[in-house]
């Protein structure tokens, strides 16, 4: 009890911060999953959207979705390629470029590629780091 009493500022200072942490983390976790969210929405809608012909609507999604490819995660980018991939068919043959999904799907492959170089060229300076 007496230590209780010497230190119950020093206590009460820590409690409190803990409690902050925990609610600012929490918060940027529900602002990250809302973002994602937001994402997956713009998404569907685009798909949606380009599958009932109304092309021009599409288009304005496509864009905006365009314009967020470089911001997303190499966990949503995938997700995207995933729900493209069965939705088009990929070769490039077969050039649709009044497709916003067609579109999509190789701009979201071209980002993939772009960062799987960048990959391997870390991990070969990592590589040459060691010798």
């Amino acid at each position: 009890m007496r230590f209780l009493r010497q230190h119950k500022f020093t206590l009460l200072f820590l409690a409190v911060l803990v409690f902050c942490s925990v609610m600012v983390i929490r918060q940027m976790e529900w602002t990250r999953s809302r973002k994602e969210l937001k994402h997956v929405e713009l998404r569907e809608a685009m798909i949606l959207l380009q599958t009932g012909g109304y092309t021009n609507e599409a288009s304005k999604l496509y864009f905006r979705l365009w314009s967020d490819l470089a911001k997303l995660s190499d966990k949503q980018l995938l997700e995207d390629w995933q729900r493209a991939v069965v939705l088009v068919d990929p070769s490039p043959s077969l050039y649709q470029p009044s497709n916003t999904i067609y579109s999509f799907y190789w701009d979201v492959r071209r980002e993939m590629e772009r960062r799987a170089d960048r990959h391997i060229e870390k991990a070969r300076k990592l590589a040459a780091e060691e010798k």
